[in-house]
């Protein structure tokens, strides 16, 4: 039984053109451990699929495992041709919803309200996106002529009774394929697939509103002034007045830093002093593990790579700090901290100014504040765009084999 709870709006965004279908070919999955593909193949998948983000990039997975392959069980499906060439990668893991360390190693990356979904039970075996505990997008790998055949594939391999892992061979009860952006075809193709399966399998599926993403979209050829005429009179009034008062306390920066990795206590720092016990890096063996993702992210991406520190400085004092990536065409702002003693200079309000500042000098047209609905993203003009959940249950899955160990 499909349950359709999607909400109308916001609407997604059109999908890209897609070329012409293979027709239908049969490919070949094999789970593969994720050391084991190289990252010249699963970036090069990565950067075919045109919805793909950084959160796709093999350095984020690469973090994630270091960081939290504790929490969780590799599920990396290998896609490959008649030839043996890889065509697709499906970036899975699987755990419970709860496992018993939960306690001890939660940590929260995003602040938004809680969004009412389909439940699952605590002790499901479930299957999800690599990282997507802390990736805001996610996506199958593959070339967009290829994600109908590397959808099939992925879900007639979900199906097949034999094909389970021999270390945890009970048979997963839950897919929750969370971080699927609307409009990603990568979502329709799967949602496509698992229908076409659903009533011979006994499964139910879900697709519904996940999230939203609150994205700036940046005028064409506007400079900062034609931007903020954008925006409600009380905003870009308030927003003028908190720059000004900034402005008269000393010079104001944004600046990168050179080296992300010394400088990242700067950035835990700042980070904690906002955000205390609901902040990433508590004293505790979670906030242990996101110090060892965002080491990690910045030593594995490196200085080319998308992602950047920076820190917002009045007068050289660092009064903020932000953690982002940049793509051709977007910023994506993925995490700050900022000094309460600064509040009187509006350290948030400012650096996000010198973050439209730079990308309309830069000609990026969208500053992608990701997931969570705080209300300071509408301030700048943000509108939505929906994150899709695709939710698939077994109606076989017995307590007795949800409570065996996966």
């Amino acid at each position: 039984m499909t349950v359709a709870s999607l909400e109308a709006e916001p609407a997604c965004p059109e999908p890209a053109v897609v070329p012409e279908q293979s027709g239908g070919r049969r490919l070949r999955v094999e789970r593969r451990r994720f050391d084991s593909v190289a990252r010249e193949t699963w970036d090069g998948l990565a950067a075919a699929q045109t919805w793909a983000t950084p959160f796709s990039a093999w350095a984020f997975h690469r973090a994630w495992w270091d960081a939290y392959g504790g929490n969780a069980h590799d599920e990396t499906l290998l896609v490959l041709d008649a030839a043996g060439a890889p065509v697709g990668i499906a970036p899975f893991m699987h755990r419970h919803q709860v496992e018993p360390e939960d306690e001890a190693t939660h940590t929260t990356l995003r602040h938004g309200h809680a969004i009412e979904l389909t439940p699952v039970p605590a002790e499901a075996k479930t299957i999800f996106f690599g990282a997507s505990y802390h990736a805001d997008y996610a996506t199958l790998l593959a070339a967009p002529a290829d994600l109908p055949d590397v959808a099939e594939a992925v879900v007639a391999h979900l199906a097949d009774e034999a094909a389970v892992d021999p270390h945890h061979p009970a048979r997963w009860d839950v897919v929750d394929l969370r971080r699927l952006r609307c409009g990603d075809p990568a979502g329709d193709e799967l949602a496509a697939a698992f229908g076409r399966r659903e009533v011979a399998s006994g499964w139910t599926l879900n697709v519904e509103r996940e999230d939203v993403c609150p994205v700036v979209t940046l005028p064409v050829g506007a400079d900062l002034d034609g931007f903020l005429a954008t925006l409600r009179k009380k905003d870009r009034h308030e927003t003028r007045r908190k720059v000004r008062r900034a402005e008269a306390a000393g010079p104001v920066r944004l600046i990168d830093s050179a080296d992300p990795v010394a400088d990242l206590d700067a950035f835990i720092e700042l980070h904690q002093r906002r955000w205390g016990a609901d902040g990433l890096f508590p004293p505790t063996s979670g906030g242990a593990q996101s110090r060892l993702l965002f080491r990690r992210l910045f030593e594995l991406f490196g200085s080319d790579g998308p992602l950047r520190l920076t820190f917002l400085t009045v007068d050289g004092r660092r009064i903020a700090a932000g953690v982002h990536f940049e793509t051709a065409d977007s910023y994506l702002y993925y995490n700050a901290g900022v000094d309460p003693d600064a509040r009187d200079l509006s350290p948030g309000v400012v650096m996000a100014e010198r973050y439209v500042r730079r990308a309309l000098a830069n000609g990026i047209r969208r500053l992608d504040f990701l997931r969570g609905d705080e209300p300071y993203k509408y301030e700048w003009g943000a509108r939505d765009e929906p994150i899709i959940r695709i939710l698939v249950r077994r109606a076989d899955a017995s307590p007795a084999a949800r409570s065996r160990s996966a």
